[in-house]
């Protein structure tokens, strides 16, 4: 894997192996001074808004118009302008100052109120200094801020749910909320897990014990809200990992010597309410994974039933158990909700650009990682940097010199590549962070090659796939076979879409991309006719999220329409780069589906996992396909798997274990399970 940057830099010629070293990396790498912007246009792209359907008063109600326009602020910046006073003592002394006006909630008790007002705001300050000399700063979105006041602004409780990018997030997040006005985070936390010194500490901090009498226990049928509460908001903010994050990012920042900057997201607020009230009525049949591809997988069926995939990977506690199975559903679906929320809030960082550029072996780094970050923007999604593309490009490299290397070649070329083994694995592991901007077309594309992989040799040329015919039903039987095929926790579909809506706006994706071209025959109904005959009939009188009857009747009118590969120069190499987005996690199955004949069973959940994982590394080491191990892929494979009946789980007295179901204990049925994962990957 090699990528090349274009540039004709002036060197000094050095006689060190350090200074060489140093010239890598201070030479300039173009000369040309493009900017990078975080936005196209005037507006810089709105990420995170709230379901419009199941949450439609929230969407309209807590959205700020002004949005767009708002900037950014830095929260750890302290200056004479966050106070009541001005002066040069002032200046000096604003951090203290603003410590002191910061409001704390009252409280009865006067000793203790007299506790928190004085250790609260001590605390506050001595962390905001330490935040000063660990960042450089934590940015905040002020619109995204704006939305949280304003649903603060209705006197009801604010929940909030962190999805935990670091570890430093059970510190910085209540500080953030705190310097904000939002007042003192209240986190739930365990009385059984602290000593009385420090629970008394920790109270005075904010933090929220349960009664005695709260009951905990798992074997109790009492206080199951309250172990729900507990459980839910105290395992990722505990003590102990906070105080190791801090010693960790302090060392990190003494050894690096120099401070990085964060930025905090927040998602639109909704009403918890209105979204119980709301999604009851989007619920519709489903079908486990078993019943909808297993028998398409062994021969026994072509067709795709039109039913929605029922796959629940959330983990199963007893408090969740303790609910009825409608409150379960709705928990389970309120929590996918909130993850495809959080990672659409999340910005696309300039290590996920360049670690795709160089994994997919692009090779002119400084005109594709702006057109990257263009592509980005352009699919709605927020990216974290800007500045001068050269200087970018130049700092981005020197985040990943571990897992690269830079080879100095003729007339002052750079030639950056990809350290194998472990650094491989890290540039597919920041990949997948751009992941879900062009998600939606990397399924389309890979169903393309699924469809045509019975047709035309994978090795071909562009212009002989070019010449078949691709009819839109067969496009929407491809695409639902692999979105039933990958896990739910990487489509984040949210529960109110239809699998059917979802392959439409897969088609309308390739379309846009200009990837599908349509193909007019004679007799059909153009495609671009967008007549509503039909819509007024089919549609218009069903309820929001009924697609049951309607689903047939539009693959059956799908069936005279057709789509040909764009024969446009950009379009085998953009193919090529989608298809290649999801082959880290097709690989993985892949390779899970060649050990299921070598794999020692039955064996735990974990054993397995730690059997699967070293078979992706003799694998990757013979083959040179790094960017498949990876512990979480082979999490997946494994569960997948067991969600499509290939592995079985049976309880025994040492726990639950893992054993080869009966129907894929045939070499035969491997066999084509591989073979049906792998007409997705193209080589």
């Amino acid at each position: 894997m090699e990528t090349m940057l274009e540039t004709r830099p002036q060197i000094q010629q050095r006689s060190s192996h350090s200074g060489q070293e140093t010239s890598l990396w201070s030479s300039g790498f173009g000369m040309k001074l493009e900017a990078v912007t975080p936005f196209l246009g005037k507006y810089r792209p709105f990420v995170g808004r709230c379901c419009q359907t199941c949450t439609p008063k929230s969407w309209e109600s807590l959205f700020h118009r002004s949005i767009m326009d708002l900037g950014f602020c830095n929260v750890i910046l302290v200056t004479e302008e966050n106070t009541r006073f001005r002066g040069w003592l002032v200046r000096r002394l604003c951090y203290f100052l603003w410590s002191l006006e910061q409001h704390v909630p009252p409280c009865q008790d006067i000793p203790q109120k007299i506790m928190e007002s004085a250790l609260l705001r001590l605390c506050s300050w001595v962390f905001l200094r330490f935040l000063n000399r660990l960042f450089l700063n934590v940015q905040l979105h002020k619109g995204q801020m704006k939305m949280v006041h304003k649903a603060a602004q209705a006197g009801l409780p604010l929940v909030f749910l962190s999805t935990h990018k670091s570890l430093l997030d059970g510190l910085l997040l209540p500080f953030v909320l705190l310097s904000q006005g939002l007042g003192v985070l209240r986190v739930a936390w365990d009385p059984r897990t602290c000593s009385p010194a420090l629970r008394a500490l920790i109270r005075n901090l904010g933090g929220l014990f349960l009664p005695p009498e709260a009951n905990l226990s798992l074997d109790s049928s009492d206080g199951v809200l309250a172990r729900a509460v507990v459980r839910a908001t105290s395992a990722p903010l505990g003590l102990w990992t906070v105080a190791l994050a801090v010693l960790q990012s302090l060392w990190n920042c003494w050894g690096r010597r120099r401070r990085v900057c964060v930025r905090v997201h927040l998602a639109q607020p909704f009403s918890l309410q209105e979204y119980i009230i709301n999604a009851r009525s989007c619920w519709s049949s489903r079908q486990t994974l078993e019943q909808l591809l297993q028998p398409i997988v062994l021969g026994q069926c072509s067709v795709v039933p039109d039913t929605e995939k029922e796959q629940e990977w959330t983990p199963v506690t007893a408090p969740l158990l303790a609910l009825k199975e409608e409150d379960q559903h709705l928990v389970r679906r309120l929590s996918h909700h909130i993850l495809s929320a959080g990672v659409a809030s999340s910005a696309v960082m300039s290590t996920a650009i360049m670690a795709t550029l160089l994994l997919f072996k692009h090779q002119k780094l400084l005109g594709e990682f702006s057109w990257l970050t263009e592509e980005t923007l352009l699919r709605g999604f927020d990216v974290g940097f800007s500045g001068q593309l050269r200087c970018l490009v130049q700092h981005t490299l020197s985040l990943l010199r571990a897992h690269v290397a830079l080879l100095r070649i003729h007339q002052g070329d750079l030639l950056v590549v990809p350290r194998p083994g472990p650094g491989l694995t890290h540039l597919a592991r920041l990949s997948a962070e751009l992941l879900p901007a062009f998600l939606s077309e990397a399924v389309g594309a890979c169903a393309v090659r699924g469809l045509l992989a019975s047709r035309v040799p994978p090795e071909g040329p562009w212009e002989l796939q070019g010449i078949e015919l691709l009819s839109q039903k067969d496009l929407y039987s491809q695409i639902l076979l692999l979105l039933h095929l990958l896990p739910q926790d990487l489509l984040l579909l949210q529960p109110c879409q239809s699998s059917y809506c979802y392959c439409q706006e897969v088609l309308d994706r390739l379309i846009q991309c200009g990837l599908l071209v349509a193909e007019e025959t004679p007799g059909s109904r153009p495609a671009c006719d967008t007549g509503r005959q039909r819509l007024s009939r089919k549609l218009l009188w069903r309820p929001s999220g009924d697609f049951t009857d309607s689903d047939s009747d539009d693959f059956e009118e799908a069936e005279g329409r057709f789509f040909r590969l764009s024969q446009q120069s950009r379009c085998p190499d953009f193919f090529l780069f989608l298809c290649r987005l999801l082959s880290p996690l097709l690989k993985a199955f892949a390779q899970a589906a060649v050990f299921l004949h070598q794999g020692q069973l039955p064996d735990s959940e974990s054993g397995y996992t730690e059997q699967l994982l070293q078979f992706l590394q003799a694998t990757a080491r013979e083959e040179g396909i790094f960017e498949c191990v990876d512990p979480s892929l082979a999490v997946s494979a494994i569960w997948t798997f067991r969600d499509l009946g290939v592995l079985q789980q049976t309880p025994s007295p040492t726990g639950p274990r893992l054993h080869l179901s009966h129907t894929f204990a045939c070499r035969d049925n491997q066999d084509k399970l591989e073979q049906f994962i792998r007409q997705f990957i193209c080589s």
